[in-house]
């Protein structure tokens, strides 16, 4: 705690540019004090994961990691009146990418979703459920970011820093 209240990190994946606008639309829609505080996004790695974050262990582990693609399924309900988007393809992936970024062997199971709407905040007017149809499913993202972000008090939370995936992905070919 400092003078601002409750800091927290998390490491994220914002939904690429490209495939934002109709996802931000519905958000913005079902949950706009959401919508306010951060863009969409897959939470990779939570704040009691990633208490103080080494920077240059983060740079260092990230660099060697491919860009991730994960397939998302239809809207559904969670907890009363949540909405998300559950990932049906490329779970595995992700708990890679997890264990990797942490630089640990037992990092425990994190099941990759697209928040639309939060049940910690109010029900909007617009939180209807004839908006679990909107979204085309299946909706495949491929990431090739990883954002540090930070949130003071109940504040928007602000990257602090992106982090490439650069490695090209496997190809399944022997080397020569």
């Amino acid at each position: 705690m400092n003078e601002l209240g409750t800091v927290r990190r998390q490491l994220t994946l914002f939904v690429p540019e490209d495939a934002a606008a109709t996802i931000e639309r519905l958000r913005e829609k079902a949950d706009p004090l959401q919508f306010a505080l951060i863009a969409a996004h897959v939470t990779l790695c939570r704040e009691d994961e990633l208490a103080e974050p080494e920077l240059s262990l983060l740079r260092e582990r990230l660099a060697r990691a491919a860009p991730l693609t994960l397939t998302f399924g239809q809207a559904r309900r969670f907890a009363g009146h949540g909405i998300l988007l559950p990932c049906i393809e490329g779970a595995a992936d992700f708990q890679r990418l997890r264990t990797q970024a942490l630089g640990a062997i037992d990092v425990r199971e994190h099941e990759a979703h697209l928040t639309i709407a939060h049940p910690r905040n109010p029900r909007a007017a617009g939180n209807q459920d004839a908006l679990l149809n909107v979204l085309p499913a299946p909706l495949t993202l491929v990431f090739r970011e990883v954002a540090l972000i930070e949130q003071r008090a109940a504040r928007p939370w602000v990257v602090q820093e992106t982090l490439r995936l650069a490695r090209p992905a496997e190809t399944g070919r022997p080397r020569s």
